[in-house]
């Protein structure tokens, strides 16, 4: 299984960890919860969706408005399915969540990851953050050598894409900074002293770690009040 099939095993999931979904509307979510999937087609996400059900993970059930399946059957097309996920399926999702390797640190997986980060353990959610700022800190390193190197045979544009580049990364490692700074500060007001306990009992368990003063959302959502148009391939059973 290649990573980025791994990775949106992981995101379709979550996804329906939430609700029940048909193949249309997962796609959607991925696409405007999930920046990094805006690209992939239906021909990527049912090849997914029957590996989950083949893995036991998820099962394949009839859409449940009776109108929907009047009109596939007037249409001459099969009704819509629903995905739901299983018991086992959900044990499994659970399991990844926990997983804090290199491989949580990399672009794509900690875009996923960070998303449901809602669902995550908070020491996991450390894990994940702290190796990911190594990662970015050793990538940043890299530039700035690489940029001493050789900026003096550099022409102007690509000197400033460069640059560019290396401010991109020193951004996400001072937002990586506060949002570690925020787990810690919900980890310590989680265990305070007996004269606060009274102050602990008001902290949220999940998502207390966020930085107060800015939102952190996914990358990729749709802007209020544009949808994504229908599509004309239908997520009928394949």
């Amino acid at each position: 299984m290649s990573r980025r099939s791994g990775i949106l095993e992981f995101a379709v999931l979550g996804l329906l960890r939430e609700a029940p979904m048909h193949g249309y509307e997962l796609r959607k979510r991925l696409n405007t919860s999930l920046g990094i999937f805006r690209a992939f087609s239906y021909g990527t996400l049912y090849p997914c969706l029957k590996t989950l059900v083949a893995n036991g993970w998820l099962i394949e059930e009839p859409g449940s408005a009776p109108e929907d399946a009047l009109a596939a059957s007037l249409a001459g097309r099969r009704a819509k399915i629903v995905y739901r996920l299983t018991a086992e399926g959900k044990e499994h999702f659970e399991e990844l969540l926990s997983h804090t390797g290199p491989d949580t640190w990399e672009d794509e997986h900690f875009a996923a990851r960070f998303a449901f980060f809602g669902q995550t353990e908070r020491e996991v959610r450390m894990r994940v953050l702290e190796g990911r700022r190594s990662r970015l800190e050793e990538r940043l390193e890299k530039m700035r050598a690489s940029l001493a190197r050789t900026r003096e045979r550099l022409d102007d544009y690509t000197l400033e894409l460069q640059r560019h580049g290396m401010e991109s990364v020193e951004r996400e490692v001072r937002w990586l900074n506060e949002l570690i700074e925020s787990e810690r500060a919900g980890r310590d007001q989680r265990q305070p002293g007996p004269e606060s306990s009274a102050q602990q009992n008001n902290t949220s368990g999940e998502t207390d770690g966020l930085p107060r003063h800015r939102g952190a959302e996914p990358s990729g959502g749709t802007p209020p009040g544009h949808s994504t148009p229908p599509d004309p391939s239908d997520d009928t059973a394949k």
